[in-house]
């Protein structure tokens, strides 16, 4: 009779499972989960102007793995300088410079193994490029001339890639 309950109870765990897969929000099916949760924080905040939030958890093509999220005031970024973001807007504005990021991304790490590819340029304006997006902390170096582009900044990079889209 033991083995029966314990049986008896495996299933109605599974099912509960079950049901809660079913049941739980989905990413395109327009529940607002998210949206939901930050509204409550932002009213236990007391922020009646609201606020942003943005979040992911990443798995890039080399097996690397990011969960990342980031939430600000509305006040605060109106109020803020927004003169400070254009460096790393700008460093987003050239094509190569994209391609270069998906790239890196991809697994891509050095200048050698991106002057392989068709249509970035000579290997001069590659380490240009690299450079520029260094300097906007886009990407940074790990050593014997790679470059990765920083935990904290995939997420980042994807939300505005998503950002930019129609």
């Amino acid at each position: 009779m033991e083995l029966e309950e314990r049986v008896a109870a495996l299933e109605r765990r599974l099912a509960a499972l079950e049901d809660a897969r079913r049941t739980a929000p989905r990413l395109g099916e327009g529940d607002f989960w998210a949206l939901q949760g930050f509204k409550e924080q932002l009213a236990e905040l007391g922020a009646p102007d609201g606020g942003v939030l943005f979040t992911g958890a990443v798995r890039l093509p080399t097996g690397e793995q990011y969960e990342w999220q980031h939430g600000a005031l509305t006040q605060g970024l109106l109020d803020g300088d927004w003169q400070e973001a254009a460096e790393a807007f700008a460093a987003l504005g050239h094509p190569v410079r994209l391609r270069l990021l998906r790239e890196i991304t991809g697994g891509r790490r050095t200048a050698a193994e991106l002057a392989e590819l068709d249509g970035v340029g000579t290997t001069g304006q590659i380490y240009h490029h690299l450079r520029q997006l260094t300097a906007a902390g886009w990407l940074h170096t790990t050593g014997r001339g790679r470059h990765e582009v920083p935990p904290g900044r995939v997420v980042p990079l994807l939300v505005a890639l998503s950002a930019a889209r129609p």
